[in-house]
């Protein structure tokens, strides 16, 4: 019998790791790119929780392992860069590993390339499904036609917007922005240590990465600025204007990111959406649900993707049941984590220096927690 097929469109975190795992339930996956090759460079993330069974059962933990992060602990600045506490982040011991996204999919891409196709530099413009399969035009490539289509494109998907409707109804805002740019590795003096300045509506963090450091902007502008995501003059202003009065090595960071040809800038939302699927296409990771702040998003699409592939094995010829029972487990997942995007987002970047005290005070019994813990682990 010939094998279903499969189009997943985006290969960043979710996509190849469905690609792998379809490949070993009896289904041919085509994975579509729009941008020319994997993408470099990014935040680092934290491979955590159900995303860790699946990452060892992939194979790839010990490369995720040998590519981690050295960041060990986390400095909190005051408004002036004065350091007011450090916490430990992670030991040797703990369930979770650091690495940059792009050494993520890498990783991934690496396991699914043998047994998936992999088109770069192409995406799907219309999708048109019936009873049997969905058809599918490109951008570059010849028409073809589906069994399956998956959405694995991100926030700002095309699938969603093509079979869904329009993000604007499915993406909440949450009235902040985050913005990114890569600095000189002399950036950052100890590799081991992440350090975080919060001013009254702003963030800052120096990242140290694992070879490019990270200058990271989370803020609430006094203005908010128009959903272009193509205007890089008008985001780059809109960062030097949000922290034109912050001190410590605000200056520095914020020249680097005006310098830089194409730094990151997006506002920061959720993406509830009421149903997953659609007929023969269905949504996974970020498209279906993302947790802004939550550093959870590349996690929660690994553990996506294999309960997509699990369950389409569980209950071959009928795509409905296993999209049900997909949407059904991972909604457990993310629910609690959307839920609690919006209470975070206020401690983590509070509007007023009461609200800072605030947080500082929960940061220190937080950190008397994990050195109590770390402790009696060693005793």
């Amino acid at each position: 019998m010939n094998k279903p097929e499969v189009l997943i469109v985006g290969a960043g975190i979710a996509g190849p790791a469905l690609a792998y795992w379809l490949s070993r339930n009896g289904y041919r996956p085509t994975v579509v790119e729009h941008a020319r090759q994997l993408r470099s460079g990014g935040s680092a993330i934290v491979v955590k929780g159900p995303a860790i069974p699946v990452a060892d059962r992939m194979g790839v933990l010990p490369q995720l392992h040998g590519l981690a992060t050295r960041t060990r602990s986390l400095s909190l600045l005051d408004p002036d860069g004065r350091r007011i506490l450090r916490l430990p982040l992670a030991s040797d011991k703990a369930p979770t590993v650091e690495v940059t996204r792009a050494d993520l999919s890498e990783v991934l891409h690496r396991s699914a390339r043998t047994d998936a196709e992999f088109l770069f530099d192409d995406t799907v413009t219309a999708l048109d499904q019936d009873a049997d399969g969905v058809d599918v035009t490109f951008r570059r490539s010849a028409p073809r036609r589906f069994d399956l289509v998956v959405g694995a494109d991100g926030m700002h998907s095309t699938v969603r917007r093509l079979v869904f409707g329009p993000e604007r109804q499915f993406a909440g805002d949450l009235g902040l922005y985050g913005a990114t740019v890569p600095l000189d590795p002399g950036a950052v003096e100890d590799p081991s240590e992440m350090t975080m300045l919060t001013a009254p509506n702003r963030m800052l963090v120096l990242h140290p990465s694992r070879t490019t450091p990270l200058a990271i902007f989370t803020f609430r502008a006094a203005r908010s600025a128009p959903h272009d995501r193509k205007n890089v003059a008008l985001h780059k202003q809109t960062v030097a204007d949000a922290y034109a009065d912050v001190r410590w090595r605000a200056p520095e960071f914020v020249a680097a990111f005006v310098d830089h040809p194409a730094p990151y800038f997006d506002p920061l939302t959720t993406v509830r959406v009421p149903s997953w699927s659609r007929g023969r296409v269905v949504l996974l990771g970020d498209a279906a649900a993302a947790t802004a702040l939550l550093g959870d998003g590349s996690s929660m699409a690994m553990a996506g993707a294999y309960a997509l592939a699990e369950e389409l094995a569980a209950h071959p010829g009928d795509h409905a049941r296993a999209f049900a029972a997909y949407e059904s487990r991972l909604r457990r997942e993310v629910g609690p984590r959307q839920r609690r995007v919006g209470p975070l987002s206020r401690l983590l970047v509070p509007r007023t220096r009461s609200g800072l005290a605030v947080r500082n005070a929960v940061g220190r019994t937080v950190g008397r927690t994990k050195r109590t813990a770390s402790r009696e682990a060693a005793r």
